[in-house]
């Protein structure tokens, strides 16, 4: 029996969710599987991923085939680096000890890049929300000012209307 680690899908249309499964290659895509190894949701950004590591690396290191996409998903969550890491110390490499601080020097790597990226979107963010309020506020004075415009001019046609109603009644007024 092959087994492939894949994803199976889930959540509504338009709006993906994903189950990380190992299951025998032959099974429909979200039919049967062997074992549910963690989640992936594509619409957050940085993408969630939810993975049990030991079990993925015990899938791997039984023969299991990753799918293109979980190939990528598992070696951002760092199972085929652990991977290529024991098989360096099947062969004789390097110690057990010394894999493992390799390992550990990785993730620190790469939870700085997550930690960088996440604070890198919570500034775009707040620069866009800055940038799109002093838009609505300038869009607010120029209104003000149209309308200031418009009252003026509507205030100085009364003005203009009430001196010539004046007028016109003094000229009545003389012509009697």
């Amino acid at each position: 029996m092959a087994v492939k680690i894949r994803l199976a899908r889930h959540g509504k249309k338009g709006y993906a969710f994903y189950h990380i499964v190992a299951a025998d290659s032959r099974a429909p895509r979200d039919g049967k599987f062997i074992e549910k190894l963690g989640t992936y949701n594509p619409n957050t950004n940085p993408a969630t991923i939810d993975l049990n590591f030991e079990q993925a690396l015990g899938w791997l290191l039984k023969g299991a085939q990753p799918t293109d996409t979980c190939r990528a998903i598992l070696s951002y969550k760092g199972v085929l680096y652990k991977k290529h890491l024991l098989g360096g110390v099947a062969k004789g490499a390097f110690t057990e000890t010394e894999a493992e601080a390799r390992f550990n020097k990785w993730m620190e790597a790469k939870a700085g890049k997550i930690e960088a990226k996440t604070n890198k979107l919570a500034s775009e963010a707040k620069s866009a929300e800055k940038a799109r309020l002093a838009a609505e506020a300038k869009i607010k004075e120029d209104r003000a000012a149209a309308i200031a415009e418009k009252k003026a001019a509507a205030e100085a046609a009364a003005q203009a209307a009430a001196e010539e109603a004046t007028a016109e009644v003094a000229e009545e007024n003389a012509a009697e």
